[in-house]
Formats: C-alpha cells, structure tokens, sequence
C-alpha cells in the first residue's frame, strides 16, 4: 500500500514536470507570436508613412528619381512577400536601406529640409524606426528565451515530444547594412 502510494506521488510530480515544462513552452511560443506582431504593427505604421513622405519629397525632388522608384519598389517588395517571414525580413531590410539614401539625398534640399510637412514626416518616421528597433529588440530576446527552453535539458525531452521547434531571429539581411557608416567632414 505504502508502495502504491509512493509510486503514485513519484507519477504525480513527473505529469506535474512535464504539464509545467509544456505550459511554459506554449506560454514563450505565444509570447515570439505576439512579439513578432509587434514588430508588423511598427512595420505596417512605416509602410502607411511612406506615400504622405514620397509625395512630400516629389515636389522637391523631382530629378531624383532612382532614388524615389527605389523607395517605391522596396515598399512594393513588402506587400509581395505575403506572410513568409524570411521574405518579410529582406524586404524590410531593403525598405530600411532606401529610406536611408532617400534622406541622405534629401540633405541637397535646403527647401526640403525647410518644409514642415517633410520634417514632420521625417520625425514620424524617425520615431517609427526606434519602435521597430525596440519591437525587433524584443522580439530576438523573447525568441532566445524560447530557443534556450526548447533546445535544453531536460525541457529539450518535452519539446520534442511535443514538436516545438527553435523560431528563427530578425536578423539583418543586408550585408551592406552591417558595415560602419563612413563620415567624412572634410
């Protein structure tokens, strides 16, 4: 009798191990869900920006088309890559790269740069940008937390029984990107 109810107990913590284990897999799953969701949600305000910018800056700068159609292509790329994350992620990419050389250009523009309608838009999207730097911050934090629970013992055991797998980090795909920027003040 002692030994059924040892046996018993013995079952009952293993079940509560492994419920707790699955419970906090599913929590870190839902939570880089609701991370990455964040991240579009800062991503979408960005994209809504840039037709009110494009049509700021073509008034005033009318003979830099490359650049505009550049702008207008990477924001096209995006609603081209659909739901596919990895897509997603060159495309923003991409879209970061063009904003970047739209505003580098947008210096040659003393009557731009005077303009409060683009530099209102210009700190919109300023502002928008250290959103997603934060979003995308949090996102590759809560992705690490749930990479570190499905790939360690013992928790490793249950999320593989489970089919949990590793989720991917935001990364840059750009590699022009993670190059210091050159200053030159002469």
């Amino acid at each position: 009798m002692i030994f059924l109810l040892v046996l018993l107990g013995i079952l009952a913590v293993i079940i509560g191990w492994i419920v707790g284990i699955y419970n906090g897999l599913v929590g870190l799953r839902n939570q880089v869900k609701e991370a990455w969701a964040q991240v579009d949600v800062q991503l979408k305000r960005r994209y809504d920006l840039i037709p009110n910018l494009m049509e700021t800056v073509k008034g005033y700068m009318s003979h830099e088309r490359e650049t505009l159609e550049a702008v207008t292509q990477a924001r096209a790329a995006i609603g081209g890559a659909g739901g596919n994350m990895d897509q997603r992620m060159a495309a923003e990419s991409g879209l970061t790269g063009a904003l970047g050389r739209l505003f580098a250009v947008s210096e040659a523009y003393p009557d731009l740069k005077a303009s409060t309608n683009f530099l209102a838009l210009q700190e919109e999207l300023t502002s928008t940008e250290n959103k997603i730097s934060f979003s995308r911050q949090f996102y590759n934090e809560v992705v690490m937390r749930m990479n570190n629970k499905v790939q360690m013992f013992p928790s490793n055991i249950i999320a593989g029984m489970f089919n949990f797998t590793a989720e991917k980090f935001f990364e840059i795909q750009d590699e022009v990107e993670r190059e210091a920027p050159k200053v030159d003040f002469s």
